[in-house]
């Protein structure tokens, strides 16, 4: 094995343990991790997804033991959200622009979780069905066209709308992205998707780190933490997808 492919599989395992703390897939940390080693387009997207099903599974299991899911949001959400990634993933389009857009966009929310800007405490909100069915169909949509399982971008969405502490959002989004994640892979299929053989090594790696850091995550972090956590994860992922 060369060096390269050990920079590779020790990075994949740290971008793995630290999106699975959060409660997410990584599958944005994993398009910028490829994109930097200069992997070809059709092979980024099913990748990441594949990966993000494994690791947001992992980080699932580990936060259900201990939270208890609130299903109609979770229903609410993935109503809309199922059917738009696997459409979405029927889309092929240059995404550069709108990567930018977008990782310029989570930063804004990751600076908020940091204390960045100071808001009054709050209490949760009853969520609405719609304003929760057309967020699903949103990030849904996106989240095919690119190849994330959309936990980036809900995550930030309901923390500010009220809807959710900071360990139920973990605990959705990371069910959130496994669903989403497997309506995309399904939309790829119908066109033929291309694995690297080293795929299994890959898979491996992320399960390792998926299951360390969902575990740190639902146990061994504090709320404050957590969010500060959470907040890193949002920087690096608006500033990988700015520069990838």
């Amino acid at each position: 094995m060369t060096t390269e492919s050990l920079i590779f599989l020790l990075l994949l395992f740290i971008i793995a343990t630290l999106y699975s703390s959060v409660g997410h897939g990584g599958a944005s940390g994993y398009l910028a991790l490829m994109g930097l080693f200069h992997f070809a387009p059709e092979v980024m997207r099913p990748t990441a997804l594949m990966l993000n099903l494994f690791v947001s599974l992992i980080a699932w299991a580990q936060y259900s033991r201990r939270i208890v899911l609130n299903k109609k949001l979770f229903l609410w959400l993935i109503a809309g959200s199922i059917p738009a990634a696997f459409v979405g993933a029927l889309i092929t389009i240059d995404a550069t622009l709108y990567k930018q857009l977008l990782g310029g966009l989570l930063l804004l929310p990751a600076f908020r979780l940091l204390g960045f800007f100071k808001t009054a405490p709050q209490n949760e909100k009853e969520p609405s069905f719609f304003p929760a069915v057309i967020i699903g169909i949103g990030i849904g949509l996106l989240s095919g066209v690119i190849g994330i399982g959309g936990g980036i971008i809900l995550s930030p969405l309901l923390l500010m709308l009220g809807w959710t502490d900071i360990k139920q959002t973990a605990l959705i989004s990371a069910l959130f992205i496994f669903v989403n994640s497997l309506s995309g892979m399904a939309g790829l299929v119908t066109h033929g998707i291309e694995i690297q053989p080293e795929a299994y090594m890959w898979i491996v790696v992320a399960i390792a780190g998926g299951a360390l850091g969902s575990w740190v995550g639902s146990t061994k972090f504090s709320t404050q933490t957590l969010r500060r956590v959470l907040g890193m994860v949002l920087v690096i992922a608006g500033l990988k997808l700015m520069i990838f």
